[in-house]
């Protein structure tokens, strides 16, 4: 799938689709989350869990999904939420789908609260579907402007659990298969014994693998894996 450029100038990379996205413990999220894309099931969901638990994947996924199905998206990273302001949030209730990825950054001051606050209550009466992340549960996030608590819960929150390594072997071996390669079940247990376990390091080795592997016309095999990466990843 090729990257679409959406609203913001934000361009969504390749493989950030809910298909390339292994559920674990997370399919009530996924399910609910892949119909709001489609603007059916709920209007508003809160996703909060810890770093690499999949909350960035799943909201530009969202966006994806809203493409194909001819509806306008926007995604938000925290650092544009914290560049931008109150400002970033401007007129985006226009928009069939919009996914804010770290709300915490807008917390802490009336007048990014009172965008939030402001653009939840539009979302709502022009039926535009919104995603809310963060690390943080909305109870956690202590917000100061009445009644921005009560509006983050409009919607079902989920908690993303983290995979455990199994499922993190899952998804290095689907990866490299998208990528076009074959990942043996060795070096994926290599990755993990040696790397550190947080998914973004995985999938910066195995881009580390697939590169050495193409310029050097190899097979990604556990020697080469050593090779390329060393015992300590």
């Amino acid at each position: 799938m090729q990257a679409r450029q959406l609203t913001l100038d934000v361009t969504l990379p390749d493989g950030s689709d809910f298909d390339a996205f292994h559920a674990g413990a997370n399919g009530l999220a996924l399910d609910s989350l892949r119909a709001l894309a489609r603007g059916e099931g709920e209007r508003q969901l809160y996703l909060y869990g810890e770093p690499g638990s999949g909350k960035t994947h799943l909201l530009q996924a969202a966006c994806h999904e809203a493409s194909l199905w001819g509806r306008r998206a926007a995604y938000l990273p925290a650092f544009l939420l914290r560049q931008g302001g109150a400002h970033a949030l401007e007129g985006l209730d226009q928009l069939d789908l919009v996914c804010l990825d770290g709300i915490s950054a807008l917390v802490g001051c009336v007048e990014t609260e009172t965008g939030l606050f402001n653009l939840i209550n539009a979302s709502r009466c022009r039926d535009t579907r919104l995603v809310l992340a963060d690390t943080h549960a909305p109870r956690a996030l202590s917000a100061a402007l009445p009644d921005l608590g009560s509006r983050l819960v409009w919607g079902p929150v989920f908690q993303l659990q983290p995979l455990d390594d199994a499922g993190k072997r899952v998804v290095l071996v689907e990866r490299a298969r998208r990528r076009g390669f074959e990942l043996p079940g060795e070096v994926g247990e290599f990755l993990l014994r040696t790397c550190a376990r947080d998914l973004a390091t995985l999938m910066v080795q195995l881009e580390r693998l697939e590169q050495a592997s193409l310029r050097d016309q190899r097979r990604v095999t556990l020697p080469f894996a050593r090779a390329v990466l060393g015992e300590g990843g």
